[in-house]
């Protein structure tokens, strides 16, 4: 256990030290902000890979496959599909036309103070539900490796560890600790995987028939034998209420289109020089998250076969899917290469949560600090970047106390779902038509943030995870009155999504902004060709 210790101090230690030198290059708003935009094509595909390979897609996607089967193969496939969306229709109209944060761009032809106030509203909710996720992960590892630290020490120490990144650091220390990270997991996950056939003597036939016959016990205690091939395991219409291949469709649209409104994805897109910089950035993401996320499948089956259900929670101590890559290192590799593959969870927790509290104090900053309260006057650079640095500390604490009250029994994947859920019910509708529909105004933005904000979340709560008649997904439902839900589906992106759209829709109709209209040309222009686009500070 001391060996896992050690190398989780090593990567502390040397992301500390990048922090430190960092924080002497993060100058000005640009630098602290946008890390100068003087980030690399390869350099911010890595970091975007590292960004967005998150603790849910490393311990929540292997877990979901090992006690799910195919049903938690499809998580895999919506995220790395989602992608697509922020190539063809974000990434390079966000760089020309914004500054900071995806409010810059809806503030480029609309009314600037009641759309960033929203967006910030936004971007704080979806940035709090997907740093809980990682939290979580954070004190599952913690129980694993030292069972004497108790779940809240650890989830607070991952906390204070990433305000220290983004308090000092700014966006480039983020940037660096996410590039690390993503060469570490990917290294990880290939020896793992490798190791894996290994055990099947690199037959895939062998391998896959394995997966033919699990044998586990379900819900009810007893003993059962399924092909973890097949599709029905989690979101078969014979289980639970019958809603599970909606449910399946409402989280694939969830993670296809949320992608393109995660805060801390879009503001990944400010740091690079230029729109062509930014296009190249989405491609080497793709091509390193497809690689990772066919890799999960070897590391969520491998567990199934290799491990198996039961014994995962046995050693898990309950029922625990986030505990299974460990696991499986464990099992395959001896306690060094377990105290790696732990490490590199560790690494992965930090990089995310240093990049979703960036993205959080830059949007409260930027936008509602500067923009909406002091109506966008100039201030000393000095002072957002010190707003920033207070916000990060707010939000932190806030993420950490609502994970410790959660409890490490929830799948990380199903919550970051919930976060993929918000942004593509607010976020994306309105990004969207305000780079497409010239006749879209402030009055739909603004509707559209806030049905799709609120629809999502409410349909959270009176969904079946919630309520609590499926605990073993979230734990803090046993907390709740044992009743029938309201809402039949998990994830409420088959109904929220349309709500957002149909919100900024309808808003739009209703009212006349001329402005907004006169300015859609010059949003077009900009947003195509990248003139009068932020440049890249000098060395």
């Amino acid at each position: 256990m001391s060996t896992a210790l050690l190398m989780f101090l090593a990567f502390v230690a040397a992301t500390l030290v990048i922090t430190f030198f960092s924080a002497r290059k993060s100058s000005g708003a640009s630098g602290y902000f946008a890390a100068g935009r003087r980030i690399t094509g390869w350099q911010n595909g890595l970091a975007v890979a590292g960004d967005y390979m998150s603790a849910a897609s490393f311990l929540g996607i292997s877990g979901m496959i090992a006690f799910s089967g195919f049903d938690g193969f499809m998580y895999s496939v919506g995220w790395l599909v989602a992608y697509l969306t922020v190539l063809l229709v974000v990434a390079e109209p966000l760089r020309n036309a914004g500054k900071y944060t995806m409010a810059d761009v809806l503030a480029y032809r609309l009314s600037p103070r009641p759309v960033r106030a929203m967006a910030s509203l936004s971007t704080l909710t979806v940035s709090t539900f997907y740093m809980v996720a990682q939290m979580v992960g954070a004190g599952t590892l913690v129980k694993l490796l030292l069972p004497g630290v108790p779940f809240e020490i650890a989830v607070c120490g991952v906390g204070v560890l990433m305000i220290v990144y983004v308090v000092f650091g700014g966006m480039l220390a983020t940037t660096w600790v996410q590039i690390i990270k993503a060469v570490l997991l990917m290294s990880g996950s290939l020896f793992l995987s490798v190791l894996v056939m290994k055990r099947f003597d690199y037959s895939f036939a062998k391998f896959f028939e394995a997966l033919g016959h699990i044998t586990f016990h379900n819900k009810a205690g007893e003993l059962v034998t399924k092909d973890f091939l097949q599709p029905g395991l989690k979101y078969g219409a014979q289980l639970g209420s019958g809603w599970g291949p909606v449910d399946l469709i409402s989280l694939g649209l969830a993670l296809v289109f949320g992608t393109a409104g995660l805060p801390h994805v879009l503001v990944r897109f400010y740091t690079v020089p230029d729109a062509k910089t930014a296009r190249a950035s989405v491609v080497w993401a793709m091509v390193i998250i497809g690689l990772f996320y066919l890799m999960t499948t070897f590391l969520g089956f491998g567990a199934a076969t290799i491990i198996g259900p039961d014994q995962i929670v046995d050693a898990a101590h309950k029922s625990n899917p986030n505990a299974s890559a460990p696991l499986l290192a464990q099992a395959l590799g001896g306690e060094v290469f377990f105290a790696f593959i732990s490490a590199v969870a560790f690494a992965t927790i930090l990089a995310v949560v240093a990049g979703l509290t960036i993205s959080a104090s830059t949007s409260f900053a930027h936008d509602f600090y500067t923009n909406v309260l002091h109506h966008g006057r100039e201030h000393r650079p000095e002072q957002e970047v010190r707003v920033a640095r207070i916000t990060a500390f707010v939000v932190g604490a806030i993420s950490i106390a609502i994970a410790i009250a959660m409890g490490p029994g929830v799948n990380v994947a199903f919550l970051v779902g919930l976060a993929f859920a918000v942004a593509a019910s607010g976020n994306l509708p309105v990004i969207v038509l305000s780079i497409f529909w010239k006749r879209f105004n402030t009055v739909g933005a603004c509707a559209g943030l806030a049905t799709g904000l609120v629809s999502a979340i409410g349909l959270i709560l009176i969904g079946p995870s919630i309520m609590g008649l499926d605990p073993e997904t979230l734990t803090v439902g046993r907390h709740f009155i044992q009743r029938a839900p309201i809402f039949p589906l998990e994830n409420p992106g088959i109904v929220s999504i349309p709500l957002g759209f149909l919100a900024a829709v309808i808003g739009t109709l209703l009212s006349r902004e001329p402005s907004a209209e006169a300015r859609f040309a010059e949003l077009q222009v900009r947003a195509n060709t990248g003139l009068g686009a932020e440049k890249a500070t000098e060395h």
